[in-house]
């Protein structure tokens, strides 16, 4: 009966949430289950790179303020011959960020 009660207090909890919250539970899970993500940044239509095996990608807030700034970032893999494999010459974990305004990207979870 006690665990009844509780699914259903966390139920009605999620529910009085604002979408952005239930988005922010989601992301923090989706974060603590960990995702095999992949980014490809393109120039027109021509892929010029890819990121692999990044576990998230974060929007930059403002120091002292609740603003996000205008790009995004994360850690990955840089894929260098855009392989979707980490060779010997890419296995450093690398720090990238990029513009949500002048960057054309997909990011998506590997389907491997």
């Amino acid at each position: 009966m006690k665990q009844k009660l509780f699914i259903i207090a966390i139920l009605v909890a999620l529910a009085g949430c604002t979408q952005e919250t239930q988005n922010q539970l989601g992301r923090a899970l989706n974060n603590w289950t960990g995702t095999n993500g992949i980014l490809e940044v393109y120039a027109g239509e021509k892929l010029v790179r890819r990121f692999i095996k990044i576990d998230k990608l974060s929007t930059a807030g403002g120091t002292g303020n609740e603003e996000h700034r205008p790009y995004r970032y994360g850690y990955g893999y840089l894929d260098k011959n855009l392989n979707d494999i980490v060779d010997a010459d890419e296995k450093k974990k690398i720090y990238f960020e990029f513009s949500d305004y002048s960057t054309s990207y997909v990011f998506f979870e590997s389907p491997k």
